[in-house]
């Protein structure tokens, strides 16, 4: 079956950088999209990816047939310096579809909303992360808790190149986005950090409600903005019962219930026997997928799939236009909370590591259980 219930929606993408993940997530959804065509400068590497997957390749957007539903824009729109922004408010003009990759600024998805209006086409920003699929499970897992328990608070730390998709996920966590607010925090533009060697910018805020306390590693490589973070995103919502932590974006979802022990007619704690039954559960147990995805796999698989989810997101937008306001509405949220919080954290220290050194994992994980061998030794304290 296709995506909304209809015929297969013909897609093209336009940009081949990371374009390439959008075009593996359309070959791999046949039963609801069909990729059309490959929008791109016309350079060999576009011709080559083309023909790879068996498209036409466009080279103007003027060039894009009539009959194609979906354009999925992955060039740099003008918060990041490029035209990706232009092209999706033409395409929308002639009543195309567009799902455009993040970020985007407030005033480009304003325009895009009024020119997806008046082509009569749905607009959606995709910022990829809240649909990959550990992200789903903590965010399922979210709305369990926030259902039964007030959420107390959330802990999240990011680089500041996904500091836009971090937002939306906290909101979603949260229930909601609004009320936000963020507070000062450290030093502005290109001035030294006050900490010597402190990778990491921190700050409270407030969203949907909920008290936040956000770390930012607010660094960038100009060279090579996409690698050297020294994490992604990492989540800890906290409730009475106990802590939901997304460990890594791609997993695993952990849950700490809460060590609460009854005491005693002395007021000593009761550590077992009758009356203890909440003890026995696991300090600390995995949910979702007990397994977690090799990078390769994450390029392969995880985001394609992410993208799915985007796409037949849109689908249910184009077949009810009522959700498309509030997709809209989402998405400027979204836009202006990040506005917030890199004018609280300032342009980026600019850095140029060299590329990271590996750990042998088999090496790392034999310390680890060395450890269990170890009580009472000359580590101990």
């Amino acid at each position: 079956m296709s995506a909304g219930g209809g015929k297969k929606k013909r897609v093209v993408v336009a940009g081949t950088a990371f374009g390439r993940i959008y075009l593996d997530a359309v070959a791999s959804a046949q039963d609801s999209f069909t990729l059309a065509g490959v929008l791109g400068r016309g350079s060999e590497f576009s011709r080559k990816c083309a023909e790879r997957y068996g498209a036409p390749l466009y080279t103007r957007v003027e060039d894009i047939p009539g009959d194609v539903d979906i354009v999925c824009v992955v060039v740099r729109s003008g918060a990041t310096g490029g035209p990706g922004s232009d092209l999706a408010k033409a395409l929308l003009e002639r009543g195309i579809h567009v799902l455009q990759e993040h970020p985007v600024h407030a005033a480009e998805i304003t325009a895009c909303l009024k020119a997806a209006k008046r082509g009569g086409a749905a607009y959606a920003v995709n910022t990829l992360y809240p649909n990959v699929r550990p992200i789903r499970q903590f965010l399922a897992a979210a709305e369990y808790i926030r259902k039964r328990q007030r959420i107390q608070f959330i802990d999240a730390a990011c680089n500041s190149q996904v500091a836009y998709p971090l937002l939306d996920v906290i909101g979603r966590a949260a229930g909601d986005l609004r009320p936000w607010s963020f507070s000062e925090c450290g030093p502005r533009g290109d001035r030294p950090s006050p900490a010597a060697g402190q990778p990491f910018q921190s700050l409270s805020a407030t969203i949907g409600g909920v008290p936040v306390t956000l770390r930012v590693q607010n660094q960038v490589h100009p060279e090579d903005p996409d690698n050297h973070s020294l994490l992604m995103h990492r989540i800890s919502l906290g409730c009475d019962a106990g802590v939901l932590t997304l460990a890594d974006t791609h997993g695993p979802v952990l849950w700490n219930p809460r060590m609460h022990s009854p005491r005693d007619p002395t007021g000593r704690l009761i550590m077992s026997g009758p009356g203890t039954d909440r003890l026995a559960v696991e300090s600390t147990l995995i949910l979702g997928d007990q397994r977690t995805r090799s990078y390769h796999d994450v390029f392969a698989r995880t985001w394609p799939d992410a993208v799915v989810v985007a796409l037949r997101d849109l689908c249910g937008d184009i077949a009810d236009p009522a959700r498309r306001v509030r997709s809209g509405q989402w998405a400027l949220g979204v836009t202006l909370a990040w506005r917030d919080l890199t004018e609280r954290i300032g342009m980026p220290e600019l850095i140029r590591p060299e590329t990271p050194e590996p750990l042998p994992v088999d090496e790392l994980r034999a310390a680890a259980r060395a450890a269990a061998f170890d009580a009472g030794g000359s580590g101990a304290h």
